[in-house]
């Protein structure tokens, strides 16, 4: 009798799971075939909330070419997310053909996220203007890159997201960046931390003392975090910049890999 009322109980407990799952992918799909582009960024958004699922990355990878450019880069960024490591070539291909800035980025990020080297291939593209030497994964993309135009709305969010600048507030870093694209530069050289080609170190090393200040101070927060007291180079010019983000971000990167 207790087995019966146990199975009656969870029994019922699976069908009413089963249930919910249905309606919760039916809600997804429906989403992600919205003709409203930004319902359709909306649900490809979210299913980066799910691990371990094909359907899941089934359904982001197929957004991958939605006509919306939103709903592209919420697909790549989901594809990071959930740890898709088998759409990484996928992210790959968006990023050589997608002529979007926020979808490329967004691909690269995935990329990074997934632990794929070849997103510092992109990265080191964008900090310093030049692709490495025998790597073709952004060739086609360095104009873009370069199209102030084309980052503009991927400026001022990507400067927002590394230490210090994200307790600067928003206001401050869009003065300090809104007619460039120096802040997608900044973000750039955080994604090169962990990366150890050579070409890498130099390129942080020579933009330590760039133009944007932004871009400064972004190299020496990086620098700061690779923590190779060898770089201590770059970094003691910078205590008497004119900037004092960058002479403060300089003062501490020095005390931390000179330990």
């Amino acid at each position: 009798m207790h087995k019966i009322l146990l199975f009656a109980v969870f029994g019922s407990g699976l069908l009413i799971a089963e249930a919910g799952a249905d309606r919760a992918w039916s809600i997804l799909t429906k989403g992600l075939s919205d003709e409203n582009g930004e319902v359709r960024a909306k649900a490809a958004r979210a299913l980066g909330l799910i691990v371990n699922s094909q359907r899941a990355t089934q359904l982001a990878e197929h957004a991958l070419s939605d006509p919306k450019s939103e709903v592209r880069a919420a697909a790549a960024g989901s594809l990071g997310q959930m740890g898709a490591g088998s759409s990484v070539q996928k992210l790959v291909e968006r990023i050589q053909t997608d002529s979007d800035a926020e979808v490329v980025f967004g691909a690269a990020a995935a990329l990074h996220t997934l632990g794929d080297p070849r997103a510092y291939e992109f990265y080191y593209a964008v900090l310093t203007g030049q692709r490495k030497t025998g790597t073709s994964l952004v060739e086609s993309q360095i104009k873009m890159l370069q199209d102030k135009r084309a980052v503009a709305k991927m400026g001022v969010e990507a400067g927002l997201g590394f230490v210090p600048f994200g307790s600067l507030g928003y206001s401050l870093v869009k003065r300090g960046t809104k007619d460039d694209t120096s802040s997608v530069r900044a973000a750039a050289a955080q994604k090169l931390i962990a990366d150890t080609d050579p070409r890498t170190i130099d390129a942080l090393t020579s933009t330590a003392g760039d133009e944007k200040w932004v871009v400064r101070a972004a190299v020496l927060n990086a620098i700061a975090k690779r923590g190779d007291p060898k770089l201590l180079p770059a970094v003691l010019p910078r205590l008497d910049d004119e900037n004092d983000t960058v002479r403060f971000t300089a003062a501490a990167t020095a005390l931390r890999i000179s330990k």
